[in-house]
């Protein structure tokens, strides 16, 4: 870890403490020292603490953007709040990230779901934040679903005779990239020039015994794609999502974020099964920066070079009778 990494991060758990009164009254509670510089020792919130109370950092007139962690009907939702420089950043930073796979100029747009039509940008759930936030590196947008949730096969021919010939982009969850382009398209298309970025979903496919090598043969073998990336990340840290490797498949933390996994007493582990805590240096209009989610996850351990910014980790799953989060199960 960096001293420098540790720096921002001590820095900003000081901003909100100081910004924001609910994130004081949590760090008062458990006497917490703010000279303290130690990334190990930062205080994390657990991440269903956002589903209860109103996280700010900034004025609320400065609020810009209200994204919500997706869920059944009258389930509780994280809220999370940005202002116009949080939304900026987080622009900025998904650029950053995804440099090494995507082209550098915009690219037809091929998105695994329904046309979010007459909707308030503002507030947006999960999923439409994924796809909205992601089209920053496409162009001529298509969406695969018409407005039943069936394969609109006419847009889909249309975009396929006017782009498949070039590098193209496609973005989805996984269960509807599963669903959609792999049960129901299979091999009557050749993807061999799309990208695919794909990410959460996963538990309702790994029921039916796919996982993630599966997941990728399937999309090679069907619709001859092979540049798939799959992300972890969550609504209440957005912006600082984690890339899988195409190497070791693992996923790999960056300049920006960092991966702890804690046993269930919070201890720090350097081996083994734990939970998953992610720090980010990209929320400053909520106290986000620290997070304990409820996935299960351990650290790998080999020479593969996306070990670069630190610890690469993989996701094994949610904690056993943890709530389920809607964003991760769409």
């Amino acid at each position: 870890m960096s001293i420098q990494f540790s720096k921002v991060i001590k820095n900003l758990t000081n901003f909100h403490f100081k910004r924001c009164s609910e994130y004081r009254k949590i760090l008062n509670t458990i006497n917490y020292d703010i000279k303290n510089e130690d990334l190990a020792l930062q205080p994390f919130l657990p991440v269903n603490l956002f589903k209860f109370k109103k996280m700010m950092s900034v004025p609320e007139n400065e609020i810009v953007k209200i994204l919500q962690s997706s869920g059944t009907t009258g389930s509780l939702k994280s809220k999370i709040y940005l202002d116009q420089n949080n939304a900026i950043n987080q622009k900025r930073v998904l650029i950053d990230l995804a440099k090494n796979i995507m082209p550098q100029n915009r690219v037809p747009m091929l998105i695994i779901d329904q046309n979010p039509k007459n909707i308030d940008t503002k507030n947006l759930e999960a999923r439409l934040a994924g796809i909205f936030g992601f089209s920053i590196f496409g162009k001529n947008y298509t969406y695969l679903l018409d407005e039943k949730g069936n394969i609109d096969y006419k847009n889909l021919n249309t975009f396929y005779k006017n782009h498949s010939k070039q590098k193209f982009f496609i973005f989805g969850f996984t269960s509807f990239v599963y669903e959609y382009l792999i049960k129901q398209l299979k091999s009557n298309y050749d993807f061999k020039n799309g990208i695919l970025i794909h990410g959460g979903g996963w538990k309702k496919i790994e029921s039916k015994k796919i996982d993630n090598i599966k997941f990728k043969n399937l999309l090679r073998k069907e619709m001859n794609l092979n540049k798939v990336y799959n992300y972890y990340g969550l609504v209440e840290q957005t912006g600082s999502i984690f890339f899988e490797c195409e190497k070791c498949s693992s996923f790999y933390p960056t300049k920006y974020s960092k991966v702890f996994i804690r046993d269930e007493k919070l201890n720090i582990l350097k081996k083994g099964r734990g939970m998953i805590q992610i720090i980010s240096s990209v929320p400053v209009s909520y106290p986000g920066h620290s997070i304990l989610t409820e996935d299960i996850g351990e650290l790998v351990f080999n020479n593969c070079s996306c070990k670069k910014y630190g610890n690469r980790f993989k996701v094994l799953g949610r904690i056993e009778k943890s709530e389920v989060r809607g964003c991760s199960n769409i």
